[in-house]
């Protein structure tokens, strides 16, 4: 399949990643269908997306007549089987590894063979999701980074059965949404979060240590090496438990004491502080 016939995509899950997604898309000029079991999620993307494409007018980088037109080319649907007819399906579900299998799964029960099948994992091997597929040939990895229509990257996998055709148009088709993309290997944490899932983590050690208060540290980060927010700022915007979940593919695909999640991050997602969207993580949000 190449770039020039990709007309619908399909995004499953509403969610943070899942509306960042269907708006850049969207916004790109493609039709999209939007896939979440709950009413309610989808109400709340939609709300998301209109707010998001009307501070882009604000700015003046958006017509409010181009904002208007990306929003009218949303579906919001509950069932897979609005997939029917989408050129490609990009998968924005929770980062967990078997409800992700199950839904590839579904995903190629209800799709044409010749549909290609994305995910938006950041940690997941690309090669044992695209086992539970009939096609792994039209199956790849595109880690979009969160806010989605904020971030410039897209991380591309490429799994064992991935042919060149499908790795080309997945790339073909982030850079049409805007994006730059990098190839990452299909290694657990791939390129970003090998590299940023340990820094948070040591970060959170920090804290449980004793070495700085959340705001010393996050500080001390800030100034210290001029990234635009701290560690633990960083760990509630993308969600505590995200964080955990890719620490623990990581620890279970490479080993070693250095991929051990720290008990401390352990303990606030078992207390349900999961950062932003919970209202409450290393430091307090508005919800």
């Amino acid at each position: 399949m190449s770039l020039d016939s990709i007309r619908t995509i399909g995004v499953l899950g509403a969610g943070q990643m899942g509306n960042g997604i269907a708006q850049v898309a969207a916004t790109a000029g493609y039709d999209v269908t939007l896939v979440d079991i709950s009413p309610t999620a989808l109400e709340k993307a939609q709300a998301t997306m209109r707010k998001n494409l009307a501070r882009l007018v604000k700015k003046e980088k958006l017509t409010a007549s181009a904002a208007d037109a990306a929003l009218a080319r949303v579906a919001l649907v509950t069932e897979t089987a609005g997939f029917d007819g989408s050129q490609v399906v990009i998968e924005a579900a929770t980062e967990n590894v078997a409800l992700k299998y199950r839904l590839f799964e579904d995903l190629a029960e209800k799709t044409s063979s010749d549909t290609l099948l994305v995910s938006n994992t950041s940690s997941i091997s690309i090669t044992a999701i695209a086992a539970h597929t009939d096609r792994p040939h039209l199956v790849a990895g595109m880690h979009f980074m969160n806010p989605v229509p904020v971030m410039k990257l897209v991380e591309v996998i490429r799994g064992l059965g991935t042919t060149d055709a499908t790795f080309d148009t997945v790339c073909a088709l982030a850079q049409a949404m805007g994006k730059t993309t990098v190839e990452g290997r299909d290694m657990p944490g791939f390129i970003v979060n090998r590299v940023l899932m340990p820094y948070i983590n040591e970060a959170v050690c920090a804290l449980y240590e004793g070495i700085g208060t959340v705001e010393d540290i996050d500080t001390a980060m800030k100034l210290g090496t001029n990234v635009p927010m701290g560690p633990l700022t960083l760990a509630d915007f993308i969600g505590l438990d995200t964080c955990l979940a890719i620490m623990e593919v990581l620890q279970d695909g490479l080993g070693g004491s250095k991929y051990a999640p720290c008990p401390l991050l352990r303990k606030y997602v078992e207390a349900g502080w999961l950062g932003r969207k919970s209202g409450r993580g290393f430091h307090t949000w508005e919800r």
